[in-house]
């Protein structure tokens, strides 16, 4: 963050400075919610949670070396103390914005944000120093934090928006307005809370309802391949630039396909030139998302040969999104347990069917969460797709919507043993240890609650010898 005193800051958030020896102590380090990630001259944000209380570690965070606290009442240790820390962080967050001359690019959607948001940094960080969110720190507190370790050279900050109310967005957007807003798609994820695709758009395009007006710089980059997102264009007042596949997108890819790999590789046009890409990702979904990193660069001032190099060269800055790892044996293991949602679900097979050309297949899925009453019909069509794309075995983790993937498999016409049913991770785990041979390929995905990762991590630990365990 840029240095602020603590005076400062307490005028910012309105807050009553507490204990405080020398109002014009700055904060030198960062913005921290987690009194083990202090460090020398951080703010330390105190958060009542349901099981821990930060207010209880406000003397730990003081003895790592934290300025002051940011609390809603005195803690014994320098604070300053307001009604609303959330409210705090938002306020500080703007006004340190505010200060700078960054370009702020938003984004949202229903699948891919994260793995959107990477490539977009990776891509930006070649034209100059660019702040972007660690995971997918996409609410009321991980944006501002995100936004707060913006320093004085900073010239991109790169934020993603999440969703599960209307209102939400907007209110993200309040805090740090942007001047590129990027939308993704429209799906099903959340569909539970919104009640249909029509609420979720509504959501989602608040995004671009906050922008500036062209003449001020605003710029609304949009799928042109998702009806939808396209229709945003008339809720506001920026340019409007088209990503996708479609003959009228202005950045758009042609000639689309997969490597042996399952990585893909297409031609990158844009309204100034074209060029080749061939990605390090899996999957052909990440056409979709290098589209939209390559508009948003685009308008940032960016040449194609420059994008197209940066777009090839991106690797995955988030855990458990499409990780793979060949283990010494052959198998590999597709760790993409982060989350899911039926689109996110479906590219996942996808990719996992042209990984495994001529090789074993496994599909270790579990519970697609928040889908409310589309939940047995969504289940029921991934658990069809798994054998359309002639997936080798389902493995089907959980209770009832595992029972609902795996039945869909059965009614598409699931071959006998090739789909099965099991209560937990631990099971899939032993199941895997058992029948994996070498040169199989393993995807496993679920909602992050369900915790699938267990697997993905358990099928890859080596004994000191450097074999794998359970061989």
């Amino acid at each position: 963050m840029i240095a602020l005193s603590l005076a400062e800051i307490a005028e910012i958030v309105g807050g009553q400075s507490y204990d405080i020896p020398d109002p014009d102590l700055r904060v030198t380090g960062p913005v921290v919610i987690d009194s083990r990630a202090v460090q020398p001259g951080a703010l330390f944000a105190a958060f009542a949670g349901e099981k821990v209380d930060g207010h209880d570690y406000a003397e730990r965070a003081a003895a790592a070396g934290a300025v002051a606290v940011l609390a809603t009442r005195p803690v014994g240790v320098p604070a300053i103390v307001v009604p609303d820390v959330t409210a705090a962080l938002g306020a500080l967050a703007r006004s340190v914005v505010e200060r700078l001359g960054a370009t702020t690019v938003a984004l949202t959607g229903s699948s891919g944000k994260t793995s959107t948001k990477d490539l977009i940094a990776q891509v930006l960080q070649r034209k100059g120093p660019t702040i972007y969110p660690a995971g997918n720190l996409n609410n009321e507190i991980g944006l501002p934090l995100t936004a707060l370790r913006a320093a004085e050279d900073t010239e991109h900050l790169v934020l993603e928006m999440g969703a599960r109310y209307i209102g939400d967005i907007r209110y993200l957007t309040g805090l740090v307005p942007p001047k590129v807003s990027l939308v993704l798609n429209v799906g099903t994820a959340h569909i539970g809370e919104f009640g249909g695709r029509e609420q979720i758009a509504e959501a989602k395009g608040e995004i671009v309802e906050s922008l500036p007006p062209a003449d001020a710089g605003g710029v609304a980059v949009l799928n042109a391949d998702d009806p939808l997102v396209r229709a945003m264009a008339s809720r506001t007042k920026a340019r409007v630039i088209l990503f996708g596949e479609a003959a009228d997108a202005d950045v758009r890819a042609e000639n689309v396909r997969l490597t042996r790999q399952g990585q893909p590789a297409f031609t990158l046009h844009t309204p100034t030139g074209c060029s080749d890409v061939t990605m390090r990702l899996y999957g052909e979904h990440h056409v979709s998302n290098a589209l939209a990193a390559a508009a948003v660069a685009h308008e940032l001032g960016m040449s194609v040969d420059e994008i197209a190099l940066a777009l090839s060269e991106a690797g995955t800055l988030s855990r458990w999104r499409m990780e793979v790892t060949e283990r010494p044996d052959g198998v590999t293991v597709v760790n993409d347990a982060y989350n899911a949602n039926p689109e996110s679900m479906r590219a996942a097979l996808r990719a996992l069917a042209a990984m495994g050309q001529g090789r074993r297949t496994w599909a270790v899925l579990g519970q697609m969460a928040e889908l409310g009453g589309e939940a047995l019909a969504e289940h029921d069509a991934v658990g069809r797709l798994a054998v359309r794309l002639n997936v080798s075995k389902l493995v089907a983790v959980g209770g009832r919507e595992a029972s609902w993937l795996q039945l869909g498999a059965y009614n598409e016409g699931s071959w006998g043993e090739e789909s099965v049913h099991v209560s937990d991770a631990q099971a899939a785990v032993d199941l895997l240890r058992s029948e994996l041979r070498p040169g199989d390929v393993v995807l496993v995905k679920a909602s992050r609650s369900v915790g699938l990762e267990r697997v993905a991590q358990a099928l890859l630990e080596t004994t000191t010898e450097g074999e794998v365990t359970g061989r």
